[in-house]
């Protein structure tokens, strides 16, 4: 029986399992990358009573995207996981690339304040005049105009040593007042087609390469399958193997981007994961991403004011603002405090402080300011991911969808399975 069995090895039946199974290979692997990145935003329908059971349910099916919100639909991989990646992003790579106090002098302070200086120089005017007519319009009515213009001069000619005492400020507290993990969370959650673009372009190469390991595994995982179903005449067997086919197809093809992450020998064969192997390269495009999309002055700078920290963030710079307050009213300072009164003189001073604090990094999120100066940030991003044991620079792509890993198997081993059937339909049992 196994001899008659192998008779039709050569005929168009028996090489038609291989080429189907590489064919199945490809389309797993090719609609396994469609499932990694789209959709960007869940698309489904909502069950209702779904999400107060969902978490009841395996902790396997619970990370299916949409699941534990009480729908049934899909969502890619990347962007359903946003936060959790931008907290990988954070741990495996941005917190071992530098700290915050590293990303701001990268970012100049000295060009910062000069920026600042130059953007809100013409606006000082207006704002001293706006907030005295508001805090206290009987004084600054009664002041004689030369006065109120000198207020606004000195003002002026302090910005920019008021500015660079801001900034300095700000460089000697940036530990506490910026937390990278929080504003690339929240950044990531908010805009999630910014990872499908980092993650795609980060390992674009390796991602290509899937597919086509989809078919070439395919292809010779099928000639075993192949000889046993000729063999055997069974017609449970493709379908069967076919699972395996499918699983082990998206298994080898993870492996060989992956593993191992260090150089190894092998005899004369030098063995190493393609990802690792293009370190080089593929840290300057993971940098290009991180300067223009994540860690940008405008980032910073609306983390600054708006983060957690914002609330401190405005005291310093207030505090550092309290001193040219005192000095813009020259001679006038003690004049002015008795005709006030000094508890109103301090809440005067305080609230201009308060209202410059906010205006004073508003320049922070000039777009083409923040572009020019993400230049010494992608180098930085760039030289410090090179440096990256190879291991660690593996685990900053791996990790983001390790866990998830297995809905990918899953499917391509549902895809194996239907492919034998369709095999077995168009074909027969034994070709």
């Amino acid at each position: 029986m196994f001899l008659d069995g192998l008779d039709d090895l050569g005929g168009i039946g028996f090489w038609s399992i291989p080429v189907f199974t590489a064919l199945i290979g490809w389309l797993i692997n090719w609609s396994g990358l469609w499932m990694l990145f789209a959709p960007i935003h869940f698309h489904g329908v909502r069950v209702p009573g779904l999400a107060r059971v969902a978490g009841a349910l395996p902790r396997r099916l619970q990370e299916v995207p949409g699941l534990l919100r009480g729908g049934i639909g899909w969502q890619g991989i990347v962007p359903a996981r946003a936060a959790k990646m931008g907290s990988i992003a954070v741990d495996k790579a941005i917190a071992r690339i530098g700290t915050p106090r590293d990303f701001y002098e990268q970012l100049e302070p000295d060009a910062i304040a000069a920026h600042i200086v130059e953007t809100f120089r013409s606006d000082v005017p207006l704002l001293v005049d706006e907030i005295m007519w508001r805090e206290h319009p009987q004084l600054w009515e009664r002041l004689p105009r030369g006065i109120r213009t000198g207020v606004i001069d000195r003002v002026q000619a302090q910005l920019p040593q008021v500015v660079g005492r801001v900034t300095t400020e700000i460089g000697e507290h940036i530990d506490q007042l910026l937390d990278p993990k929080v504003m690339v969370i929240d950044h990531f959650e908010r805009h999630p087609e910014v990872v499908v673009r980092i993650f795609r372009d980060f390992g674009a190469r390796e991602l290509r390469m899937m597919v086509v390991f989809g078919f070439v595994f395919g292809f010779l995982l099928g000639i075993p399958v192949a000889v046993l179903d000729h063999v055997l005449h069974q017609w449970w067997l493709l379908p069967l193997l076919g699972v395996a086919v499918g699983w082990a197809t998206n298994l080898l093809g993870m492996w060989l981007i992956f593993e191992p992450p260090e150089a190894r020998r092998i005899g004369p064969l030098r063995v190493q994961g393609l990802f690792a192997r293009r370190q080089w390269e593929a840290a300057d495009v993971y940098a290009r991403h991180i300067a223009a999309d994540v860690i940008t002055l405008e980032r910073i700078g609306e983390h600054l004011l708006d983060g957690p920290a914002g609330d401190r963030t405005r005291q310093v710079i207030a505090d550092a603002l309290h001193p040219a307050i005192d000095l813009a009213l020259g001679p006038f300072a003690p004049a002015v405090r008795a005709a006030v009164g000094p508890r109103r003189f301090d809440t005067i001073r305080r609230t201009v402080a308060l209202e410059a604090a906010d205006l004073t990094l508003v320049p922070l999120r000039d777009s083409d300011f923040s572009a020019r100066q993400s230049v010494r940030i992608r180098t930085l991003v760039a030289d410090r991911c090179r440096e990256l044991p190879p291991r660690d620079f593996v685990e900053m792509m791996r990790a983001a969808i390790k866990e998830d890993e297995w809905l990918l198997y899953a499917h391509g081993a549902l895809m194996g399975a239907a492919g034998g059937f369709v095999h077995l339909w168009l074909f027969g049992v034994g070709g």
